[in-house]
């Protein structure tokens, strides 16, 4: 096929002047090459952009993990406290007076009181014990707030990555530029000997400059683009699905909840919601090193461009 696009300016050459037809052949692959170059710099910013972008989701899912991490550590407390004020309750504030070994236990384990009767302690374990409940209902609606903005960014990310690459059209010129620069070398050796060495070492300069297009692997950015697009999506999946279980999992409702029963569902969602916080971060990742990797091979692209393009001029 591509000798078939050749043929027909090699026939041209024995009926026209050399001039005209090296001329021709130079104006035809200024017109094939020209404005690839800013094509493929659009593709670059908006990788660009996108690396940005799944960057912040990636922050954004990493403090969603760590926020959720931190109220499981603050649940955890506030489950132990919540023993002892049972025991506590059990005995009855004033036995605790007289008990030594209890006293000394909740002494030791709530030093912050600096209380040492035993109703002083019971106010000082409630007033922890809600303080802990504020705690973790701040941590999880934090933890809810960056899982949203992790999945909006996720969401963008993937709208970005699916329209960032290089399109038919865009393909179709670079291999036209190709086939110009191959009839221009052909036409060049043809006419050699009526052309002057300045201008065969400045067409000499563009067969070199656009002939390493050819060496330019253009599936790689749009392989990457693709890899960046499922990424985002699965950590847009994730994200909304963490939304969903963290706010199930902060509601008053759930909360409130204290059968055993519901104490094991709100246990479950704040790992469900920890565990999709954690593949929301890493999916975010890998949308990042995907993007950054697009970046290269488009570099590579626009620097072959811009050094054809400038041969050209």
């Amino acid at each position: 096929m591509k000798l078939f696009l050749v043929l027909p300016l090699l026939l041209m050459t024995g009926g026209a002047g050399a001039a005209d037809d090296l001329s021709l052949a130079l104006s035809r692959a200024r017109s094939a090459c020209g404005g690839i170059g800013a094509s493929l710099s659009g593709l670059k910013t908006m990788a660009g952009i996108n690396t940005a972008v799944t960057g912040v989701g990636t922050v954004a899912g990493g403090v969603a993990l760590g926020t959720g991490i931190a109220k499981s550590e603050t649940d955890k407390r506030a489950e132990k406290l919540d023993e002892k004020i049972a025991e506590l309750e059990t005995a009855g504030a004033r036995e605790i007076k007289t008990s030594g070994e209890l006293y000394s236990v909740l002494a030791q384990m709530f030093q912050e009181t600096g209380t040492a009767a035993g109703n002083e302690i019971a106010a000082g374990l409630y007033a922890k014990r809600q303080e802990l409940e504020q705690k973790s209902k701040k941590l999880g609606n934090w933890r809810t707030g960056t899982l949203a903005a992790s999945t909006a960014t996720n969401i963008a990310g993937a709208v970005i990555a699916g329209n960032n690459r290089v399109r038919d059209d865009l393909l179709s010129q670079i291999n036209n530029c190709v086939q110009a620069t191959k009839v221009l070398s052909v036409v060049k050796m043809q006419t050699r000997d009526a052309t002057s060495p300045e201008t065969l070492q400045r067409i000499d300069k563009i067969i070199s400059e656009c002939g390493e297009w050819e060496t330019v692997d253009l599936s790689k950015i749009n392989i990457r683009g693709r890899g960046a697009t499922i990424s985002s999506a699965i950590g847009a999946t994730t994200g909304a699905a963490g939304i969903i279980t963290s706010a199930s999992a902060n509601s008053d409702a759930t909360r409130n909840d204290n059968s055993d029963a519901g104490k094991r569902q709100e246990k479950n969602l704040n790992t469900v919601s920890n565990v999709l916080a954690g593949a929301t971060t890493a999916a975010s990742a890998t949308a990042t090193v995907f993007n950054a990797t697009q970046i290269s091979a488009i570099k590579r692209a626009v620097k072959v461009a811009d050094a054809c393009e400038g041969a050209l001029k």
